[in-house]
């Protein structure tokens, strides 16, 4: 059960929300979270949802008939082209670098940009980007991963600065960050070693507990799978 700051008002469930959007539903936690919610679901497989590609993006937002009251992103990669996550900084591959970028970064500033306006303007609603720990500056103390996590960090930050901007508009409205743990899918296998894994069915009711206790005064906030409040 998470203890984070707001663990008091944690439940089960998400309460009686009217409509749930996942974004990257294919995946194994959006997969997952797709089933737990019984909502919409949107991805590259199904939906032709290219995160580098704005056309992509906008289409299939542009499909879809809101208003949504939970709004989740799922996408991201941490391996991509085959390419895994650097050891080192001899290991930097620019190409790489701007691959990582290109999906975990600005595929989430897209999605915000034509997602968001699908939340109600008002009433209590959720938008909620996977992130990772690893993005944290202030939670990073082993180096490496340097592509992965400075996209990540480039994430955290968009999601930081447009919580403000939607809370001009959507003033009842979540827009956070959120670190699922280590999840035993695809993009974690090669990597999670040592490490305590959970199943995505797992990870997704972790998820969806946390937020279910957040409220307009958690916006622009960076959390863990357990409640707990994550440094920037």
């Amino acid at each position: 059960m998470p203890q984070g700051l707001f663990a008091r008002r944690l439940c089960p469930r998400l309460p009686s929300m009217d409509r749930t959007l996942i974004l990257g539903a294919s995946g194994g936690i959006g997969a997952a979270l797709l089933g737990a919610t019984g909502g919409v679901g949107v991805s590259r497989r199904a939906t032709g949802l290219e995160l580098d590609d704005e056309a992509s993006v906008a289409r299939v937002a542009a499909g879809l008939e809101g208003p949504f009251t939970t709004i989740i992103d799922a996408t991201g990669a941490l391996e991509i082209d085959g390419v895994p996550p650097e050891k080192a900084i001899s290991q930097i591959r620019p190409e790489n670098m701007a691959r990582h970028f290109a999906v975990n970064a600005i595929g989430t500033a897209l999605i915000l940009k034509h997602f968001s306006p699908l939340l109600p303007r008002k009433g209590r609603s959720v938008f909620a980007s996977l992130s990772a720990r690893v993005g944290s500056i202030g939670d990073n103390r082993l180096g490496g991963w340097i592509s992965y996590r400075a996209a990540k960090a480039a994430q955290n930050q968009i999601i930081h600065t447009a919580a403000i901007e939607i809370a001009r508009t959507r003033p009842d409205a979540a827009i956070v960050a959120i670190h699922p743990g280590t999840v035993r899918t695809s993009l974690t296998e090669r990597h999670a070693r040592g490490h305590a894994t959970v199943a995505p069915a797992e990870a997704a009711q972790n998820i969806l507990t946390v937020l279910s206790a957040l409220t307009a005064a958690e916006t622009g906030r960076f959390f863990a799978w357990d409640g707990q409040e994550i440094p920037w």
